[in-house]
This record gives structure tokens, sequence and C-alpha cells, in this order.
């Protein structure tokens, strides 16, 4: 469930975007104009705003906010107005390639999304950026992060909720095997099996593991492995048994203890916000008792601020 909220009745882009132009005229940008249209317009309005927008002022929207913002909410910003897929592969580019690379970042992106997701934005990323993401990840990763990272991006998995119990029961006992029981690790087991099935197997595989040997798996998987490889396997068992937990936990963690990690802060609003930003919010409210809004309240400030909290809305 989204926390986007749009006005009762459909926007005009043309509209939007004179407003805009509008908002940026003049000495000193309206910031509360330009928050106010474009965090209540989803990805499609915010792609018709800025066709219009070129058409009219023979510029790009992202051009002008880049002139007209400046810091995290100039970030912020470009990042939202993106389409779901082409801000993944920006993502996705910047933290494989880019000067600030973040692999971590990279991961994140690619083990959190649902095949569907992963198809179109492989696809964005090629057209954007004229390279295949498999050579970019080829080229910036190594070891068995880069072969986990490679499968999932290549395997097509099943995205439905039917699993059968019999192929679940036989992949605990080989997760078993390639870990706990065996000295060493063997790692070919887990890519196997955390790329090739679906999330809803998975998350099944956890609990009859944890029923079968009496540990958690996630216990095992940090125990047997390390790194960016561990992280990925992380990434993908909370994933599978709740996406809303995993992002309630990032978001946190990027807002604890001294200083923000902002980047984390505005990827994971930015992208969450037209998908599960509700059921994040309502995760993040159970396990801290406190609503995410008030957390973003106080590590945030200006206009960057208020941007966030007008994607995420209020409540929890």
């Amino acid at each position: 469930m989204a926390s986007l909220t749009l006005p009762p009745a459909p926007p005009n882009p043309r509209q939007d975007a004179i407003d805009l132009h509008k908002a940026f005229k003049g000495f000193g940008c309206d910031s509360t104009a330009v928050i106010n249209i474009l965090t209540h317009r989803d990805s499609v309005q915010r792609g018709l705003i800025q066709q219009e927008y070129r058409a009219m002022y023979h510029e790009e929207l992202s051009h002008r906010i880049s002139s007209e913002l400046s810091g995290n909410h100039k970030k912020a910003m470009l990042l939202w107005i993106l389409d779901p897929a082409g801000r993944d592969a920006t993502v996705l580019r910047e933290s494989l390639i880019g000067d600030a690379m973040d692999l971590r970042a990279a991961t994140e992106i690619i083990c959190s999304r649902t095949p569907s997701q992963l198809q179109i934005m492989k696809q964005t990323y090629f057209a954007r950026f004229g390279t295949y993401l498999e050579h970019d990840i080829g080229h910036h990763t190594s070891g068995d992060h880069q072969k986990i990272l490679l499968a999932y991006v290549g395997i097509p998995r099943y995205e439905g909720p039917e699993v059968d119990p019999t192929i679940v029961t036989h992949d605990a006992k080989d997760l078993y095997k390639a870990g706990e029981k065996r000295l060493g690790t063997d790692e070919k087991t887990f890519i196997r099996i955390f790329t090739e099935r679906s999330w809803a197997h998975i998350a099944s595989v956890s609990s009859a593991y944890h029923h079968m040997y009496d540990r958690k798996l996630e216990k095992v998987i940090k125990s047997e492995t390390s790194g960016n490889f561990e992280f990925a396997l992380l990434t993908i068992l909370r994933c599978a048994e709740s996406p809303a937990k995993y992002f309630a936990k990032l978001l946190r963690k990027s807002m604890k203890g001294l200083g923000t990690d902002d980047k984390t802060l505005i990827r994971v609003v930015v992208t969450r916000t037209e998908i599960d930003m509700q059921y994040i919010k309502a995760e993040y409210f159970k396990k801290y008792k406190k609503p995410l809004a008030e957390a973003i309240n106080s590590e945030t400030s200006g206009n960057y601020r208020t941007f966030l909290l007008s994607l995420v809305g209020h409540g929890h």
C-alpha cells in the first residue's frame, strides 16, 4: 500500500508545468509550491508534467530542479521525479560505478525487487546507459557476491504464493548440508536456492529450517557467510519474509546514532512511497514504538524535511 496522496480531481499536467515554472521564476524559488505539486502526483502524472514542461519551456524539468534546489532536497526530488524503473536503474548505476560507489545500496536494490521489477529495470538500464546491468555488475563486484547478483538479475522466478512442501523440505535439508552440517560452507547451494526460488518458497524454507533444526536460517547465514554476499542473502531472506519489516529496519538504521545516513533515507522513502510505505510505517511503529514521520521530523530539517514528510504522510 502506497503512502502517496493525490488530489481528488485528476490534475492537469500542463497547468502543473505552468505552476512549477512560476514557482521557479523570479528571485528565489517557491519550494513549498514545488513540493506541493510534485509530491502529490503519481509516476505517470510526473512523467506527463515533465513532457509538458519540456514542450512549453524547451528545458528539462530535472535541469531546472538541479539549478533551483540544493543539498538533500535536490537529490531526493531528482530521484522522485523519475519513474520507478528509471529510478532503480539510476541508483544502481551510481552505486556500481559512481564516485560514491556503494555496493550495499546496489545489493539492496537488486535483492529487494520482484522478478518483474528487475526485468523492466534491466531494459531501462540498457536504454539509459547503453550498457547491460550484468556487464556493470561483472566489472564492479567479485566472488560469491558477484555470482549471487548475476543469478538474481538473470533468473526469472515465480512470483505467486503457492509452494511445494516437498521441495521446501528438500531445500531446507540441502541448506543444512551446505552450511551447519559441514566444515566450511558450500556457497553454491545457498546461491542456487536463494536465486531460483520464489519469495513465498524461501519464506517457507526459512520456517521449515527453524522447525527441523531448531535454528534460524538468518543466524546460519550470519555465521556461515560474510560481507556483501551475506548482505545479499539476508536481503533476499528478509524481503521474502516481509519487505515492510526489511525497509522499516533500514530506515531505523539510517536515522539511529550520530548523524543521519541521508542517502539511505532518501532512497528508501522515494522508492517505497508508491509501493508499500503504509506497511513500512505500520511495521516501524510496531517495532520502534514511534511513528516514522516523527523520526524523520527530528532527523531532518527545512524543505528536505517537508518533502520527505509529504511523501510518507503523517500517522502510522
